[in-house]
């Protein structure tokens, strides 16, 4: 569409929203910005812009994904029938023609409730890999905006939350993927239902293939009720042997029955677990639901056509994340881990089940955002030989482990000052670590199934004063 004279209101100045400003006003459209707090926003309270009727100009609102559907101008606007947008869909429309003449880079997309930043950075692994030119953008790292309108990239490893689908109406990716579903953000979303399809609108116009998890019943769901275009493939991973139509495991080689030629017959070789040997725990395993993202990304590189080499080439040389199953150092032969990623229940049981049980003094708590935990602590207290409890929301876990763990001793960390929050955690989740029987191999373990928004400026600043916290054990060792 021409953009030249077209009246925007970007609402919410985050990274993507600032972004937005700059592309949309280089093509001529009149912008103007609304933000609760942002000093330079043209507009920052939204009943005075409401009332002096700041959308009578307005032609299109570009919304962030920290605005609530029910915030004020974003529902004012929806009100009088002006579209709001999100930045993914913004992007998607602003998309360019590549350098070579062809059309816009494709997009293959991620989303889940757990996993997504670790598969789309394998994605971007696998299609550098391929010879691509690619970008992995969205949730984390650049914003889409950029990409979609730079046209030397050959196609876009984006990865989306279910607060950027939300306004996102017209997307049509080469392939879509969602990793997992499981309560998460339902005060953003207002019930699991709708929380579940705004993750499904991923798959909505998918081009080539939908991939789904096999041992997830509402990620097939979503693909069932996904209108696509034709001839696109449903294509589940699993940790088991797979079928036709799926990647899986074999023993430790990840193979490929989804788009091998004689996929009907045979699996094609992909990588082996020792490709993955670098995102291994302190125990040298690599956890179960690090194998499940490397075959969902394998699965959206295969479906843009990479060759089967490079998903192994690929795997190989992608790192670990920062404060995802990261081992800080080895105390006492006690090994600290942080995944202060793990920031909901799903998440954190994932981080638990990658270590044998009895064997985690497990750090837990920050902002619950009235989750609860008793299905986490049932299905995962034979992990467990000890609990440090931090954060506000203390007592939802707390309840949990007493109802479901009562054998496991659990202390609880009244520090109210951030930087007394980790040196006590892990001060006493050591003193608890050496009390374990003799010959336990024990790890301490940062995944807190809560936001870090109540004591820490973000999750990756609660994993960093966890590090230098195990760093200060380190050196009175």
């Amino acid at each position: 569409m021409t953009w030249h004279g077209v009246r925007v209101l970007v609402a919410g100045l985050g990274i993507s929203g600032r972004a937005a400003v700059r592309v949309l006003a280089a093509r001529g459209a009149q912008v103007t910005t609304y933000d609760d707090v942002a000093a330079d926003a043209d507009e920052r309270d939204a009943a005075a812009f409401l009332r002096r009727d700041g959308l009578a100009a307005v032609d299109l609102v570009v919304t962030s994904p920290g605005l609530r559907p029910d915030h004020p101008v974003l529902a004012a606007a929806l009100a009088r029938g002006i579209e709001v947008v999100s930045e993914v869909e913004l992007a998607w429309r602003l998309r360019v023609p590549r350098a070579a003449g062809v059309g816009p880079a494709p997009w293959l997309a991620v989303t889940g409730t757990n996993g997504k930043t670790t598969t789309v950075g394998m994605l971007a692994a696998i299609l550098a890999a391929g010879g691509e030119r690619v970008a992995a953008v969205g949730n984390v790292g650049s914003p889409i905006v950029l990409a979609a309108t730079d046209p030397s990239l050959d196609v876009l490893a984006v990865e989306l939350s279910s607060f950027q689908l939300h306004f996102t109406h017209s997307m049509s990716v080469e392939a879509g993927a969602v990793l997992n579903v499981a309560p998460d953000h339902i005060d953003w979303h207002g019930s699991f239902e709708a929380y579940a399809a705004d993750k499904g609108r991923v798959l909505q116009r998918a081009r080539l293939a939908c991939v789904y998890n096999v041992a997830d019943e509402t990620t097939r769901r979503l693909v069932e009720e996904a209108d696509v275009a034709d001839g696109a493939l449903a294509v589940g991973f699993t940790l088991g042997t797979p079928s036709v139509g799926q990647l899986g495991l074999v023993e430790d080689v990840l193979v490929d029955r989804g788009f091998a030629p004689q996929r009907h017959t045979h699996a094609q070789e992909l990588a082996t677990l020792d490709d993955l040997a670098q995102l291994a725990g302190p125990d040298g395993r690599v956890a179960p639901h690090v194998v499940a993202d490397a075959l969902a990304a394998a699965a959206l590189a295969l479906a843009h056509g990479v060759p089967p080499q490079a998903v192994r080439d690929g795997l190989r040389a992608f790192g670990p994340g920062a404060h995802r199953i990261a081992t800080v150092a080895t105390v006492d032969e006690v090994a600290y881990v942080d995944d202060s990623k793990a920031t909901n229940a799903h998440a954190a049981a994932a981080s638990l089940a990658a270590f044998p049980p009895h064997s985690v003094v497990w750090i837990a708590g920050g902002l619950a955002k009235g989750a609860t935990f008793d299905e986490l602590v049932a299905a995962r207290a034979d992990r467990l030989v000890g609990a440090v409890l931090i954060g506000v929301d203390r007592e939802p876990l707390a309840g949990a482990l007493a109802r479901h763990a009562p054998e496991v001793p659990v202390i609880e960390v009244e520090a109210t000052e951030t930087g007394e929050v980790m040196p006590h955690a892990a001060s006493v989740a050591r003193r608890l670590a050496t009390g374990a029987p003799a010959g336990t191999h024990v790890t301490v373990l940062l995944a807190p199934a809560c936001a870090s928004m109540d004591q820490f400026v973000s999750y990756a600043d609660r994993g960093d004063r966890f590090a230098a916290a195990v760093r200060d054990l380190t050196e009175g060792a």
